[in-house]
């Protein structure tokens, strides 16, 4: 489902003036990282009771990019108490990110959606290297003790793609799937509007995308 909400963006915007790339890359430079970056990144793993040398991704994915902006669409996973305290550090003190208090909100608000959609084996426990990370997961649904260990992963590759993507000098937009806009004199879920997108709403998509450059 994530696959197709971003698909149906993509056709919106590429019908744009918008110099849009789609499914953009980034190499990550360690050397980007060194001193304060490493601090920072540290601080995240440790929190989230990591184990071992604290990982760093080779690439990053985004869904777009748009000149030195780069794009996420965040779907029910990303927003959970582990997120939550990622958000917490001082990483997002150093570092002003416009959707930041809206995911703190977001996190608080809606971990039981995470709950109904985060408990297949692959996200709660998450690839091999998640329990090794970060110790083995309690049974599917427990988030006491040790919790589930892809959750913890997933906040922890979230703050790299936060991290990294700005160490980079580009400018990270997340979009949250609860976010609102205003179509038709009424407030829309964006999830909603991007399942089944009508013809009538793309400009108001589009407006709304647009907004976010500024």
């Amino acid at each position: 489902m994530h696959h197709l909400k971003v698909e149906n963006i993509y056709r919106i915007l590429k019908d744009s003036d918008l110099q849009v790339e789609h499914n953009f890359q980034l190499d990550v430079n360690p050397g980007f990282l060194k001193g304060k970056g490493e601090m920072l990144l540290n601080e995240v793993f440790s929190g989230l009771g990591g184990n071992g040398n604290v990982p760093l991704l080779e690439k990053l994915r985004f869904d777009f990019k748009i000149n030195r902006h780069v794009f996420l669409y965040d779907d029910e996973v990303h927003f959970n108490r582990y997120r939550l305290a990622t958000l917490k550090t001082s990483m997002y003190e150093v570092f002003s990110f416009p959707w930041a208090e809206a995911y703190l909100r977001l996190c608080r608000t809606y971990e039981k959606e995470c709950l109904k959609t985060g408990l297949q084996e692959r996200v709660w426990n998450g690839p091999p290297i998640a329990g090794k990370l970060f110790g083995k997961s309690e049974p599917p649904g427990d988030l006491s003790a040790n919790g589930s260990s892809g959750w913890k992963l997933n906040a922890y590759n979230d703050t790299q793609y936060d991290l990294v993507s700005r160490l980079h000098g580009y400018k990270l937009i997340r979009i949250p799937l609860y976010e609102n806009l205003m179509i038709g004199g009424s407030l829309k879920k964006i999830d909603d509007l991007l399942l089944h997108p009508k013809e009538e709403n793309q400009q108001g998509i589009l407006n709304w995308f647009s907004r976010k450059l500024v």
